[in-house]
């Protein structure tokens, strides 16, 4: 192709997106490692056979027998479920229901999940960020002072990927506030490892809530790729009008309704359990090793810790074939890796990879380490 055409396809883009870099995902940022635990997965295949065979037909466009058994699981009514390929098609589509390109913006809180920005951005809306406090509670003032103009505030809670919950009278306040003035979504992604924290309860309260959900990280299913989105009908039926028009394959629906009957919900509590004792012995082992520096707490099947020369960890692990998220460019976590809970097997692996690295008092792995801060 010659530079005038190259050219010429890059004057017809859209100014944002030719300026757009794009949700840097952990299979974009690739690796060659055996130990994945970098993005959030389970590291075991479930088995599926699959039942439905009209493939020469288009799907229903909101499969009801998906509808029903997830409206039962969440507690809710199916008229308040949407399903969609992923949360992140949830996220996007709320900001094409709800905002205006150019004029309308959303509202997010820094440290946290990458989705709400580029999404947002490749739409053409403005992404206001309110950074989360030192200990990553919500700044409700610093929330209540940027919200003109703002139409769609998300929260993560659990949130990604530094995994606290919020607190409820934080999400309360911020409902409170934002009541006839714009859309709060509140991604549970990972609500599972926590199900007490989450706020489907409180959707007759507030006719602006939505609540994302997904299969893809306690039901083990990040390669089917269906989320769920929780609200009051009107919203749900604001959102079908923008919706794909089949947004999930038969073979999706089809696995999607197996793991939700109620023998696939007694497999996902059993995987809970199991990454939950998992997580906790990472937690207690990580502490042991001198180049970790801080281990934050969490509700989730990852693990956030702060790390001695983290860049030269992250490598080092890296070359030994253990791949983890670097959350160093993340707002308030430099020096920081996430790590996935995998197996007890690939947990060893990676404490063993660590107990010889040095720590803060000791010579530094290499010259140019993260500045250390503290929360």
């Amino acid at each position: 192709m010659s530079d005038e055409n190259t050219l010429s396809i890059q004057s017809l883009a859209r100014q944002n997106v030719r300026e757009l870099t794009p949700y840097q995902s952990a299979r974009r940022l690739g690796g060659n490692g055996d130990v994945w635990l970098n993005a959030n997965e389970y590291a075991i295949a479930p088995q599926f056979e699959l039942t439905a065979q009209t493939f020469n037909r288009y799907p229903e466009c909101q499969p009801a027998l998906v509808i029903n058994r997830y409206a039962a699981y969440a507690g809710v009514d199916p008229e308040q479920v949407l399903v969609s390929r992923g949360a992140d098609e949830g996220i996007e589509l709320l900001i094409r229901a709800f905002c205006e390109p150019g004029k309308d913006a959303i509202l997010y809180c820094p440290p946290t999940y990458g989705m709400y920005s580029v999404s947002a951005e490749t739409i053409g809306v403005e992404g206001r960020t309110v950074a989360a406090k030192a200990d990553w509670s919500l700044d409700l003032p610093a929330i209540e002072a940027a919200l003109d103009g703002v139409k769609l505030v998300y929260i993560c809670s659990p949130n990604n990927p530094t995994g606290n919950v919020i607190r409820p009278d934080e999400l309360r306040a911020v409902l409170d506030m934002t009541r006839g003035r714009a859309i709060v979504a509140i991604d549970e992604a990972y609500i599972e490892f926590c199900p007490q924290a989450t706020v489907t309860g409180w959707l007759q309260e507030y006719p602006h809530l939505a609540v994302l959900r997904t299969l893809s990280k306690a039901f083990a299913l990040a390669g089917l790729r269906c989320g769920f989105t929780i609200a009051n009908s009107e919203l749900i039926a604001l959102l079908m009008k923008v919706i794909a028009p089949y947004p999930l394959s038969t073979p999706v629906a089809d696995i999607a309704a197996q793991a939700l009957s109620p023998e696939g919900l007694a497999i996902m509590r059993q995987r809970v359990t199991e990454v939950t004792q998992n997580r906790e012995w990472l937690l207690a082992e990580l502490r042991k090793c001198d180049c970790v520096e801080q281990v934050f707490t969490s509700e989730t099947n990852y693990v956030l810790a702060r790390f001695t020369a983290s860049s030269a960890v992250f490598k080092n692990l890296w070359d030994q074939g253990i791949i983890l998220r670097d959350q160093n460019k993340q707002p308030g976590l430099s020096g920081c890796l996430r790590i996935t809970i995998g197996t007890r097997q690939e947990l060893q692996r990676v404490i063993d990879a660590l107990q010889p690295l040095p720590g803060a008092n000791a010579p530094l792995i290499q010259q140019n380490s993260p500045r250390k801060e503290h929360m």
